[in-house]
């Protein structure tokens, strides 16, 4: 039975039925919240709220679970593998205490690397919710997640990015064009990553081949993936398919992956078809997963949980499965979830946050779409902030538009901007890469060469003539 929580502020008594209403209330406001029916209804109650929740020991979370053990698969994950062994050295700590333990010079890198199985996701978001964003962008830095395929990402000082050349009609030419105009950019390291905008699989495989024959031919130390749906890709493994990464969006209940279309063991089969073809160089992370907050409450799944910690706890799958990239897409959902700028911002340094701190490969669409209180300002701030905070990588699309999904994100220029400003770089493979092509005059500052590098020049020399009309 779930306990209650109390608390008296002067002559006002605060009664919180569940730790999922504590974990709620506590949470700073966000429009999904809201339309869920379980935001704090004023100020004074979320500070209550935050000052209860301080004062809860860690191992609430292992003794009270959110979602119950035998409703839910993710719960059972979550449950089932938490390391004992990992949280010892902070079992003794209140939420409160762990968030002062993590701010500490005790928490090193190489400290949180070793209690991150420890950690549960409703424990990374409890004390995301007593944290400042300064908070999370210092404990999220000091927090290391490298992965690998054919180039290594995640490394300090480092920010990869997503080249992301959706076409509304998946126009192979058009495609192409936004490859080229990303990679002259130096963007590309984490992934050439395309939406199919129709979505099954001998489009899959086309667009898988296409991407092939462009990595292969410039010999592109990188790694492809069609985001289409996990079982598509398991299909196109049989058909022979040069598959390189296996997409999925991913939730953090039972119920929202299932309205996905999967569970965990269709992930578990994928991941297997993958490793199996052995296309990695450098490391053999096949998995990339999106999320995002609001998508349980979308779905009709998230059991009366606020969304931040539905969130967090889609970070056990990621976890599970040893991604290469897991990307919050983080204004992506709408308004409806997270209304302006502001709660945007405040959405991508958690997201960032809980994932690093659970070991999660984290990457953000630092994105919003266009009815949402927000502008392109309020996105480069984010940016600015999440390479601050040490993301580990970022999307890259032409002129910031994506023409294919309808939203606005970060353009190649923004992500030279953020490596040029933090003297960022891209993965060391890719970086190397850059400068055997001649793409940029000099790695070491971003500076791009005027000339178009001649390996492309002799590409787009032998182009077929367009046929003049007329």
């Amino acid at each position: 039975m779930a306990q209650a929580y109390h608390s008296t502020v002067g002559s006002r008594s605060y009664r919180f039925a569940s730790l999922a209403e504590l974990m709620a209330k506590a949470t700073p406001p966000r429009s999904g919240d809201r339309l869920a029916g379980v935001m704090a209804e004023s100020a004074e109650e979320r500070v209550v709220a935050q000052m209860v929740l301080a004062e809860l020991p860690l191992t609430t979370f292992l003794n009270e679970a959110l979602i119950a053990y035998e409703d839910d698969e993710i719960t059972r994950l979550i449950m089932d593998e938490h390391d004992a062994a990992a949280f010892a050295p902070i079992s003794h700590l209140t939420v409160g205490d762990f968030r002062n333990w993590l701010l500490s010079d005790h928490a090193t890198s190489d400290v949180l690397a070793e209690v991150k199985a420890g950690i549960t996701p409703e424990m990374a978001a409890a004390v995301s919710k007593l944290m400042r964003n300064q908070d999370l962008i210092l404990v999220a830095k000091k927090c290391q997640v490298t992965t690998a395929f054919r180039n290594t990402i995640g490394l300090p000082g480092r920010l990869s990015t997503r080249l992301q050349p959706n076409h509304p009609t998946d126009d192979v030419t058009g495609i192409a064009a936004s490859i080229l105009d990303g990679l002259l950019y130096g963007s590309g390291d984490a992934v050439i990553g395309i939406n199919p905008a129709t979505d099954n699989v001998a489009q899959s495989v086309k667009l898988m081949r296409l991407m092939d024959e462009v990595i292969q031919k410039y010999q592109i130390p990188t790694q492809s993936c069609v985001l289409t749906h996990v079982t598509n890709t398991l299909e196109a493994i049989e058909q022979g398919a040069p598959v390189d990464l296996v997409f999925q969006s991913i939730g953090g209940t039972e119920a929202t992956n299932r309205s996905f279309g999967f569970d965990l063991s269709t992930l578990a089969e994928a991941e297997a078809a993958a490793q199996s073809l052995n296309r990695g160089t450098v490391g053999r992370n096949v998995m990339y997963f999106e999320t995002g907050q609001g998508s349980s409450l979308s779905a009709d799944a998230h059991h009366g949980l606020d969304q931040q910690t539905c969130e967090a706890r889609a970070y056990a799958v990621a976890r599970k499965f040893n991604p290469l990239l897991v990307n919050t897409v983080v204004g992506f959902i709408g308004p409806e979830y997270l209304f302006d700028g502001k709660e945007i911002t405040r959405a991508g340094l958690e997201d960032h946050f809980c994932g690093k701190l659970l070991g999660v490969p984290m990457g953000c669409d630092v994105c919003y779409t266009n009815h949402a209180e927000a502008d392109q300002n309020d996105m480069d701030n984010l940016l600015t902030l999440l390479g601050v905070a040490g993301c580990n990588f970022i999307m890259g699309i032409p002129g910031s538009d994506d023409i294919m999904l309808n939203y606005q994100t970060t353009s190649f220029h923004d992500a030279l901007y953020a490596r040029r400003v933090l003297g960022l770089k891209a993965a060391p493979e890719f970086e190397r890469w850059l400068e055997e092509m001649q793409i940029f005059q000099d790695v070491s500052t971003h500076r791009l060469n005027d000339q178009l590098p001649a390996a492309f020049a002799n590409s787009l020399r032998h182009l077929p003539k367009e046929p003049r009309h007329g």
